[in-house]
Protein backbone atom coordinates (compact mmCIF):
# COMPACT_ATOMS: atom_id res chain seq x y z
CA UNK A 1 0.00 0.00 0.00
CA UNK A 2 2.75 2.76 0.98
CA UNK A 3 4.40 2.08 -2.47
CA UNK A 4 0.96 2.82 -4.35
CA UNK A 5 1.48 6.39 -2.37
CA UNK A 6 4.77 7.39 -3.35
CA UNK A 7 3.65 8.85 -6.98
CA UNK A 8 0.69 10.93 -5.28
CA UNK A 9 0.61 13.97 -4.06
CA UNK A 10 -1.61 14.61 -0.79
CA UNK A 11 -3.37 17.76 -0.54
CA UNK A 12 -3.63 18.53 3.59
CA UNK A 13 -5.18 21.69 4.66
CA UNK A 14 -4.30 22.73 8.16
CA UNK A 15 -0.54 21.46 7.66
CA UNK A 16 0.38 23.47 10.75
CA UNK A 17 -2.33 21.95 13.00
CA UNK A 18 -2.29 19.35 15.58
CA UNK A 19 -3.57 16.52 13.56
CA UNK A 20 -2.65 18.23 10.21
CA UNK A 21 0.89 18.39 11.30
CA UNK A 22 1.49 14.72 12.69
CA UNK A 23 -0.28 13.31 9.87
CA UNK A 24 2.12 15.06 7.09
CA UNK A 25 5.28 14.20 9.59
CA UNK A 26 3.94 10.34 8.88
CA UNK A 27 3.60 10.75 5.26
CA UNK A 28 6.66 12.36 4.21
CA UNK A 29 8.85 9.60 6.32
CA UNK A 30 6.68 7.17 4.40
CA UNK A 31 8.64 8.86 1.08
CA UNK A 32 5.08 10.49 -0.08
CA UNK A 33 4.81 14.23 -1.74
CA UNK A 34 2.73 16.35 0.76
CA UNK A 35 1.56 19.81 -0.28
CA UNK A 36 -0.15 21.96 2.72
CA UNK A 37 -1.83 24.63 3.51
CA UNK A 38 -2.27 26.90 6.29
CA UNK A 39 -3.45 30.39 7.03
CA UNK A 40 -0.94 30.68 10.43
CA UNK A 41 -4.12 32.18 12.26
CA UNK A 42 -3.45 33.79 15.96
CA UNK A 43 -7.03 31.61 17.31
CA UNK A 44 -3.83 30.06 19.51
CA UNK A 45 -0.15 30.75 19.95
CA UNK A 46 1.60 30.98 16.41
CA UNK A 47 5.29 29.76 17.78
CA UNK A 48 3.41 26.41 18.55
CA UNK A 49 2.04 25.94 14.97
CA UNK A 50 5.27 27.47 13.45
CA UNK A 51 7.46 24.53 15.36
CA UNK A 52 4.90 22.18 13.97
CA UNK A 53 6.21 23.20 10.22
CA UNK A 54 9.60 23.45 11.65
CA UNK A 55 9.30 19.51 12.16
CA UNK A 56 8.13 19.23 8.28
CA UNK A 57 10.05 21.83 6.75
CA UNK A 58 13.55 19.83 6.24
CA UNK A 59 11.43 17.39 4.11
CA UNK A 60 12.45 17.92 0.30
CA UNK A 61 9.07 16.23 -0.70
CA UNK A 62 7.31 18.87 1.64
CA UNK A 63 5.62 21.85 0.07
CA UNK A 64 4.16 24.88 2.21
CA UNK A 65 1.71 27.28 1.05
CA UNK A 66 0.89 29.72 3.48
CA UNK A 67 -3.31 30.35 2.65
CA UNK A 68 -6.58 30.21 3.90
CA UNK A 69 -9.45 27.62 2.32
CA UNK A 70 -11.58 30.50 2.45
CA UNK A 71 -9.67 31.98 -0.92
CA UNK A 72 -11.65 30.02 -3.62
CA UNK A 73 -8.94 31.52 -6.45
CA UNK A 74 -5.83 30.27 -4.39
CA UNK A 75 -7.56 26.56 -3.89
CA UNK A 76 -8.19 26.06 -7.62
CA UNK A 77 -4.37 27.19 -8.94
CA UNK A 78 -2.88 24.89 -6.19
CA UNK A 79 -5.29 21.86 -7.41
CA UNK A 80 -4.28 23.43 -11.07
CA UNK A 81 -0.71 23.01 -10.17
CA UNK A 82 -0.31 19.85 -7.83
CA UNK A 83 -3.05 17.89 -9.00
CA UNK A 84 -2.92 16.11 -5.73
CA UNK A 85 -4.48 12.72 -5.80
CA UNK A 86 -5.19 12.82 -1.90
CA UNK A 87 -6.90 15.54 -0.30
CA UNK A 88 -7.38 15.65 3.70
CA UNK A 89 -9.08 18.99 4.55
CA UNK A 90 -8.44 19.12 8.58
CA UNK A 91 -8.06 23.34 8.25
CA UNK A 92 -10.96 24.41 10.41
CA UNK A 93 -11.88 27.05 12.80
CA UNK A 94 -11.89 24.75 15.94
CA UNK A 95 -13.75 25.08 19.33
CA UNK A 96 -17.01 24.78 20.73
CA UNK A 97 -16.85 27.64 22.92
CA UNK A 98 -15.20 29.88 20.85
CA UNK A 99 -18.04 29.71 18.50
CA UNK A 100 -20.26 31.61 20.68
CA UNK A 101 -17.98 34.40 20.95
CA UNK A 102 -16.75 34.66 17.21
CA UNK A 103 -19.43 32.83 14.98
CA UNK A 104 -17.86 34.47 11.39
CA UNK A 105 -15.03 32.55 11.65
CA UNK A 106 -16.47 29.21 11.56
CA UNK A 107 -18.76 30.17 8.76
CA UNK A 108 -15.99 31.51 6.78
CA UNK A 109 -13.43 28.33 7.68
CA UNK A 110 -15.99 25.52 8.19
CA UNK A 111 -18.81 26.29 5.84
CA UNK A 112 -16.61 28.59 2.59
CA UNK A 113 -13.50 27.03 3.33
CA UNK A 114 -15.09 23.38 2.27
CA UNK A 115 -17.29 24.11 -0.07
CA UNK A 116 -14.21 26.09 -1.88
CA UNK A 117 -12.57 22.26 -1.50
CA UNK A 118 -15.42 20.14 -2.76
CA UNK A 119 -15.23 22.62 -5.96
CA UNK A 120 -11.91 21.91 -6.38
CA UNK A 121 -11.97 17.99 -6.15
CA UNK A 122 -15.27 18.46 -8.25
CA UNK A 123 -12.73 20.41 -11.30
CA UNK A 124 -9.35 18.83 -10.55
CA UNK A 125 -11.25 14.84 -9.34
CA UNK A 126 -9.12 13.39 -6.20
CA UNK A 127 -9.50 9.59 -5.71
CA UNK A 128 -10.15 10.52 -2.10
CA UNK A 129 -11.06 13.18 0.08
CA UNK A 130 -10.74 12.92 3.90
CA UNK A 131 -12.52 15.31 5.82
CA UNK A 132 -12.69 16.21 9.67
CA UNK A 133 -15.96 16.13 11.65
CA UNK A 134 -16.75 16.43 15.28
CA UNK A 135 -17.97 14.13 18.00
CA UNK A 136 -20.08 17.26 18.30
CA UNK A 137 -22.35 16.47 15.68
CA UNK A 138 -24.03 14.31 18.24
CA UNK A 139 -24.92 17.22 20.63
CA UNK A 140 -26.71 16.02 23.49
CA UNK A 141 -27.25 12.42 22.54
CA UNK A 142 -28.06 10.69 25.62
CA UNK A 143 -27.94 6.84 24.28
CA UNK A 144 -24.37 5.79 23.90
CA UNK A 145 -21.65 4.48 22.71
CA UNK A 146 -22.82 7.41 19.59
CA UNK A 147 -22.90 5.34 16.58
CA UNK A 148 -22.74 6.63 12.92
CA UNK A 149 -26.44 5.55 12.66
CA UNK A 150 -27.99 7.99 14.68
CA UNK A 151 -29.99 10.44 14.88
CA UNK A 152 -27.82 14.20 14.71
CA UNK A 153 -30.39 16.72 13.49
CA UNK A 154 -29.87 18.58 16.66
CA UNK A 155 -26.24 20.68 17.17
CA UNK A 156 -26.32 22.38 20.09
CA UNK A 157 -23.50 24.66 19.28
CA UNK A 158 -22.42 26.37 15.66
CA UNK A 159 -19.07 24.71 15.69
CA UNK A 160 -21.22 21.28 15.41
CA UNK A 161 -23.79 22.49 13.39
CA UNK A 162 -20.83 23.19 10.21
CA UNK A 163 -19.48 19.99 11.08
CA UNK A 164 -22.71 18.40 10.58
CA UNK A 165 -23.57 20.69 7.31
CA UNK A 166 -19.87 19.68 6.34
CA UNK A 167 -21.05 15.54 5.68
CA UNK A 168 -24.04 16.98 3.85
CA UNK A 169 -21.99 18.78 1.85
CA UNK A 170 -19.60 16.02 1.39
CA UNK A 171 -22.74 13.92 -0.07
CA UNK A 172 -24.26 15.90 -2.00
CA UNK A 173 -20.42 15.94 -3.77
CA UNK A 174 -20.44 12.52 -3.90
CA UNK A 175 -23.76 12.04 -5.17
CA UNK A 176 -23.88 14.26 -7.77
CA UNK A 177 -20.03 14.10 -8.89
CA UNK A 178 -18.91 10.77 -7.69
CA UNK A 179 -15.89 12.59 -5.29
CA UNK A 180 -15.18 9.54 -3.03
CA UNK A 181 -15.47 11.44 0.53
CA UNK A 182 -15.36 10.05 4.06
CA UNK A 183 -15.74 12.31 7.16
CA UNK A 184 -14.35 11.43 10.72
CA UNK A 185 -15.99 11.97 14.01
CA UNK A 186 -12.70 13.07 16.20
CA UNK A 187 -13.28 12.03 19.27
CA UNK A 188 -10.88 14.68 21.75
CA UNK A 189 -7.97 14.47 20.39
CA UNK A 190 -4.41 14.67 22.60
CA UNK A 191 -0.97 14.90 23.00
CA UNK A 192 2.48 16.37 22.42
CA UNK A 193 2.35 20.01 20.66
CA UNK A 194 -1.69 19.73 20.88
CA UNK A 195 -4.14 22.72 21.01
CA UNK A 196 -3.58 25.13 24.01
CA UNK A 197 -7.55 25.14 24.18
CA UNK A 198 -7.57 22.22 25.02
CA UNK A 199 -8.46 21.58 28.83
CA UNK A 200 -5.67 19.08 29.47
CA UNK A 201 -3.49 21.84 27.57
CA UNK A 202 -4.69 25.12 29.61
CA UNK A 203 -4.89 22.46 33.23
CA UNK A 204 -0.96 22.52 32.73
CA UNK A 205 -0.39 25.81 32.05
CA UNK A 206 -2.70 27.37 34.77
CA UNK A 207 -0.60 25.26 37.66
CA UNK A 208 2.81 26.97 35.93
CA UNK A 209 1.51 30.40 36.38
CA UNK A 210 0.16 29.81 39.82
CA UNK A 211 -3.83 29.59 39.01
CA UNK A 212 -7.03 27.59 39.92
CA UNK A 213 -8.26 25.20 37.31
CA UNK A 214 -12.33 25.02 36.56
CA UNK A 215 -13.54 21.93 36.20
CA UNK A 216 -17.13 22.11 34.84
CA UNK A 217 -19.08 19.02 36.50
CA UNK A 218 -20.75 21.03 39.18
CA UNK A 219 -18.42 18.58 41.51
CA UNK A 220 -20.59 15.85 41.28
CA UNK A 221 -17.92 13.05 40.95
CA UNK A 222 -20.65 10.29 40.64
CA UNK A 223 -21.89 11.90 37.23
CA UNK A 224 -19.10 13.31 35.89
CA UNK A 225 -18.13 14.09 32.15
CA UNK A 226 -17.02 11.08 30.56
CA UNK A 227 -14.94 11.79 27.38
CA UNK A 228 -13.12 9.67 24.93
CA UNK A 229 -10.05 10.70 24.65
CA UNK A 230 -8.04 9.65 21.66
CA UNK A 231 -4.04 10.00 21.63
CA UNK A 232 -3.32 11.35 17.86
CA UNK A 233 -1.12 8.92 16.64
CA UNK A 234 -4.37 6.69 16.84
CA UNK A 235 -5.78 9.39 15.18
CA UNK A 236 -2.74 9.36 12.51
CA UNK A 237 -2.90 5.44 12.00
CA UNK A 238 -6.59 5.31 11.44
CA UNK A 239 -6.39 8.14 8.74
CA UNK A 240 -3.24 6.68 7.15
CA UNK A 241 -5.26 3.13 6.72
CA UNK A 242 -8.38 4.97 5.66
CA UNK A 243 -6.34 6.60 2.80
CA UNK A 244 -6.07 3.45 0.59
CA UNK A 245 -9.82 2.57 0.84
CA UNK A 246 -12.36 5.48 -0.49
CA UNK A 247 -15.71 4.39 -0.43
CA UNK A 248 -16.58 2.27 -3.40
CA UNK A 249 -20.61 2.36 -3.47
CA UNK A 250 -23.33 4.58 -5.49
CA UNK A 251 -22.67 7.61 -3.62
CA UNK A 252 -19.28 7.30 -2.40
CA UNK A 253 -19.59 8.70 0.85
CA UNK A 254 -19.24 7.66 4.50
CA UNK A 255 -18.77 8.73 7.64
CA UNK A 256 -17.10 7.17 10.77
CA UNK A 257 -16.05 7.62 14.50
CA UNK A 258 -12.86 7.98 15.39
CA UNK A 259 -12.09 7.32 19.02
CA UNK A 260 -10.75 5.46 21.97
CA UNK A 261 -14.10 3.35 22.10
CA UNK A 262 -12.90 3.68 26.01
CA UNK A 263 -14.33 7.00 27.91
CA UNK A 264 -12.85 7.93 30.95
CA UNK A 265 -14.70 10.37 33.57
CA UNK A 266 -13.25 14.02 33.49
CA UNK A 267 -11.89 13.91 37.58
CA UNK A 268 -9.89 10.13 36.36
CA UNK A 269 -8.03 12.27 33.11
CA UNK A 270 -7.01 15.07 35.66
CA UNK A 271 -5.79 12.70 38.37
CA UNK A 272 -3.75 10.85 35.68
CA UNK A 273 -2.05 14.08 34.28
CA UNK A 274 -1.34 15.40 37.88
CA UNK A 275 0.57 11.98 38.43
CA UNK A 276 2.15 12.56 34.60
CA UNK A 277 3.45 16.05 35.09
CA UNK A 278 4.35 15.14 38.84
CA UNK A 279 6.57 12.01 36.91
CA UNK A 280 7.71 14.65 33.96
CA UNK A 281 8.86 16.97 37.23
CA UNK A 282 10.09 14.86 39.79
CA UNK A 283 7.82 15.97 42.20
CA UNK A 284 4.48 16.08 43.11
CA UNK A 285 2.05 17.94 41.30
CA UNK A 286 -1.70 18.92 42.51
CA UNK A 287 -3.88 21.72 40.99
CA UNK A 288 -6.11 24.04 42.65
CA UNK A 289 -9.75 22.86 41.83
CA UNK A 290 -12.38 25.09 41.52
CA UNK A 291 -15.43 23.07 40.36
CA UNK A 292 -18.63 25.00 38.17
CA UNK A 293 -21.70 24.77 36.62
CA UNK A 294 -21.54 22.52 33.04
CA UNK A 295 -20.66 25.18 30.04
CA UNK A 296 -23.41 25.69 27.62
CA UNK A 297 -22.43 23.42 24.53
CA UNK A 298 -21.10 20.70 26.52
CA UNK A 299 -22.63 17.53 26.49
CA UNK A 300 -22.58 14.96 29.31
CA UNK A 301 -20.81 11.97 27.62
CA UNK A 302 -18.58 11.37 24.60
CA UNK A 303 -18.30 7.87 23.47
CA UNK A 304 -17.64 6.47 20.08
CA UNK A 305 -18.74 3.06 18.70
CA UNK A 306 -15.90 2.11 16.37
CA UNK A 307 -17.36 -0.74 15.14
CA UNK A 308 -17.81 0.34 11.90
CA UNK A 309 -14.14 1.72 11.41
CA UNK A 310 -13.06 -1.30 12.89
CA UNK A 311 -14.87 -3.19 10.43
CA UNK A 312 -13.32 -1.06 7.19
CA UNK A 313 -9.73 -0.71 8.20
CA UNK A 314 -9.44 -2.90 11.46
CA UNK A 315 -8.63 0.25 13.78
CA UNK A 316 -7.85 -0.53 17.34
CA UNK A 317 -6.79 2.53 19.20
CA UNK A 318 -3.64 1.44 21.23
CA UNK A 319 -2.67 4.12 23.47
CA UNK A 320 -3.83 4.54 27.02
CA UNK A 321 -4.16 7.86 29.10
CA UNK A 322 -1.31 7.01 31.25
CA UNK A 323 0.96 6.95 27.86
CA UNK A 324 -0.45 9.48 26.10
CA UNK A 325 -0.18 11.80 29.09
CA UNK A 326 3.56 11.19 29.74
CA UNK A 327 4.02 12.03 26.60
CA UNK A 328 2.35 15.59 26.87
CA UNK A 329 3.47 16.24 29.96
CA UNK A 330 7.12 15.22 29.12
CA UNK A 331 6.86 17.27 26.08
CA UNK A 332 5.50 19.81 27.95
CA UNK A 333 7.93 20.56 30.36
CA UNK A 334 10.50 20.11 28.02
CA UNK A 335 9.50 22.74 25.43
CA UNK A 336 8.38 25.23 27.99
CA UNK A 337 11.67 24.83 29.66
CA UNK A 338 9.61 23.89 32.89
CA UNK A 339 12.23 21.86 34.71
Amino acid sequence: MENNRLNKTFFITGVAGFIGSFLSKRLLEQGCQVVGIDNINDYYDINLKNARLDDLKPFENFTFIKGDISDKELLLRTFEEYKPSIVVNLAAQAGVRYSIENPDVYIQSNIIGFFNILEACRYHPVEHLIYASSSSVYGSNKKVPFEESDFVDHPVSLYAATKKSNELMAHTYSHLYKIPTTGLRFFTVYGPMGRPDMAYFGFTDKYFNGEHISIFNNGDFENDLYRDFTYVDDIVEGIVRLIDNPPKEEVPSKVYNIGNNSPEKLMVFIQTLEKCLSKSLNREIVFDKKFEPIKPGDVPATYASTDKLQAAIAFKPETSIQDGLQKFTDWYVEYYNKK
